[in-house]
Order: structure tokens, then sequence, then C-alpha cells
């Protein structure tokens, strides 16, 4: 089965430049280019993740189909794919619910919510660790008798449906807001509005949400982000930071019964062994400070560039990722998750970027030559070539645009 959203990454892209194009006519700002690239990079991080684990917590799915199930259902009859369709979407709604009542949940789906833009790419904006989370609440389908192909396939569907539901730009839709989820009620979802928290969890059906008392409609402007703002657009600090607030509750519990109870405490929760956090009151849209160090055109121009290379190595990957070596998908995905970590930096003036984007670029020959082969080094080579007199102009531009990489 080849991977949907392998299919889909490029028609993401350019939806996300049709949404630039209308927000632009319509002199609507959606977009802030540090922020987007970070949301993309977190995705492509999250990416890369799941080519090297999902088979293991396929294995167990599996096991379970063929040897526990209850019922053989028929694979290519209708009413199979309408049962999966319902029940993927009814794990996802409990397990995204979880995410947001637990810490541990939380700690992993907080780097969805972390942007304070919203639009199609915040859609893209991943955790690592996502997939992992949300298995235990898939696993039980296999009893039902569904095909895993089945469930996987709807399990793809279910998270494309959802790249379209984030967007500002799309208003209310009338009656079809009755049963789907919508740009309206997904808004919702990713406010700090203290009506609007912990509200509209559905993926697909917002029937559940209506169903399970979680339902809020829209009816104020929403501010985005979280209630502790993360001020890094770092992907790999993106995906520790939640855990790192974790542990450091869970390594300072005076018990073992207290560090346990930390993991399913609410996500709002202080343990009383620590000093109470300050609590970060939502603004309105107009008193919001967002996370923004200013980004020059110029450096702006080359991160789009370097896409294209990014871009073609994680579809090396998704494509590849059942029949090539190891050591080719792991070069594959070092190179694009290191790639991100140091666009990270260059947005935000770190002291280390700029060595790092060199090393980088001297990398990107023999790195091509070890995934793809003699052919690959013509048009590496120009690549790295090209990349490295840009940059090196981006350098030295700098002299005469002070704010280009200003310090955060």
């Amino acid at each position: 089965m080849v991977n949907p959203i392998a299919i889909a990454i490029p028609f993401f892209f350019v939806l996300i430049f049709m949404e630039l194009g209308v927000a632009w006519w319509t002199r609507r700002s959606v977009y802030r280019f540090a922020d987007a690239v970070s949301d993309l990079s977190c995705g492509l991080t999250q990416q890369v993740g799941k080519a090297f684990y999902v088979a293991a917590i396929t294995v167990p799915f599996v096991w379970l189909y063929e040897n526990g199930r209850f019922f053989d259902l028929d694979s290519s009859h209708w009413t199979t794919h309408v049962l999966a369709f319902l029940l993927v979407d009814f794990a996802y709604y409990w397990w995204h619910r979880w995410t947001h009542e637990t810490q541990f949940g939380w700690a992993s789906h907080v780097v969805h919510h972390q942007s304070e833009d919203y639009n199609l790419a915040v859609a893209l904006r991943q955790s690592l660790t996502s997939t992992i989370t949300n298995a235990p609440f898939i696993l039980p389908l296999a009893l039902v008798g569904i095909d895993p192909f089945v469930i996987g396939l709807h399990g793809a569907l279910n998270t494309l449906y959802q790249f379209w539901i984030h967007s500002e730009l799309i208003p209310k839709l009338g009656p079809i807001e009755w049963v789907f989820n919508t740009p309206s009620h997904h808004r919702v979802h990713h406010a700090v509005n203290p009506a609007y928290v912990d509200k509209n969890y559905a993926g697909v059906l917002i029937i559940w949400d209506r169903l399970f008392g979680t339902f809020v409609e829209e009816d104020e402007e929403a501010v985005y982000g979280t209630m502790d703002p993360l001020r890094n657009f770092d992907p790999l600090w993106a995906n520790l930071q939640g855990f790192v607030v974790l542990w450091r509750h869970m390594s300072t519990a005076p018990s073992l019964r207290d560090a346990w109870s930390c993991l399913w405490a609410s996500p709002a929760w202080t343990p009383p062994w620590l000093p109470e956090r300050g609590k970060v009151q939502p603004l309105t849209r107009d008193e919001q400070v967002k996370y923004d160090p200013p980004v020059s055109t110029a450096l702006a121009v080359y991160i789009c560039i370097q896409f294209v290379g990014v871009g073609a190595a994680l579809e090396l990957l998704l494509l590849w990722d059942k029949t090539a070596e190891l050591q080719l998908l792991a070069a594959l995905g070092i190179y694009v998750v290191v790639t991100t970590v140091v666009w990270a930096g260059l947005t935000q003036a770190r002291s280390w970027a700029r060595a790092a984007e060199v090393l980088r670029l001297v990398l990107v020959v023999p790195g091509a030559f070890l995934v793809v082969g003699v052919a690959s080094l013509p048009w590496a080579g120009a690549f790295a070539v090209f990349s490295g007199v840009l940059f090196a102009a981006l350098v030295v531009g700098r002299r005469n645009t002070p704010d280009m990489m200003a310090p955060v």
C-alpha cells in the first residue's frame, strides 16, 4: 500500500499557497514565515519518526486481528468501510479528548497547539509521538474483525480530512456543521479563550462532541496558542518540552504514588510540592504578543529553496520505507530532521546556526551518493553549490541588513 500521506504532500503545499493567495487578496494576515516553517518542520519530523516506528505499532494490531477477532467482516463490502469509518472516528475522539485531559497525553499532543497562528500549515504541525499514543485506542478495533489495511486506510483518510479545517478564511458552513467537523468548530478547539478550552475534539464527525457534552459553538474571536507559550521554533524542542515539564513534576514528587498521579492529572494542575505556576490569562487577539523574531526576505527565500531538497528526501523516505535498507532510510531521516533544526536556528539567529548550515551543505553531496548513488552526484553537487553561493551572499549581506537574523 502506497502511503496516502506521501501522495498528499504535494497537494498540501499547493493548498497552502492557495490560502496565502486568498489571504493576500482579502488583506488578511494569517501566516508568519518563521512560525509556518516551524509548523512544517514538526510535520516533516513526525513523518520521519513514523517511517521508523509505525511497523512496531502495526504488528500487535495484525496479531490481534489474526488471533483474537470476534467476527470475519468482508473487507470489500461497503458496510465494512462505513463501520471502519465510524469506529476510527469514534476512537479518534476519545484519544483526542484523553490527550487534552491528562498530563501524559498533553505532553505528546501539545505540539499541535503551539502555533499562535491558525492556517493550513498548522494542520501539518504534528507530534512525533501522536501515532504511538493513539495506538491503544485503535488496537481494540482489531477485535471487531476489520482488516488492518481497511483500518489503516480510514485512519489516513481521517487525518487527510482534518487538513482543510485548519483555516481562518473559511466561514461557518450552515447545516453541514450539525454533523461534520468544520473550520469553525476546529477554530474553537485551537483557542485558549476560557469558553473554548478543551472543546470540540472531533476528527470528522462533530456528533461525538454533541453526544458527550464537549461541543461549543464559535461565537467570539479565537486567540490561538497554549496557556504556556513555547517561544521556540525548534521542532525537536517542541516535541520534548511537554515531556520535560512532566518529568519535572514526576522527579520532584514526594512518593511513587504522587509521581504516578502526575501522568493522569489534568494539564492545568500544578503539583502541590512545586511553586504555584503563574496563571497565563487568555488575551484578546489585539493584546496577544506573539513570538515573532524578524526574518528577512532573503533568508525566507533561501529557506524556501531548501524545501526542494528536504521535500525530495522525505518523499523518498516515505516511498521506500518498506523496501530500502535501514542505513539509507536513516540517512534520509537525519537529513530532514537536521535541516529543520538548522532552519529554526537561522530564523532565531542562534549562534551555532550559520556554521551548522555550512556543514549541512558540505554533506549534501556525500549524503546523496550514499542514498541514491553515482547518478545523484550532478544534481546534488549543483544544488549544494547553488545553495552555498546563496548562503554566502546571505551572510555577507547581513552586514547591510542588521535585522535579517536579529537576536531573540
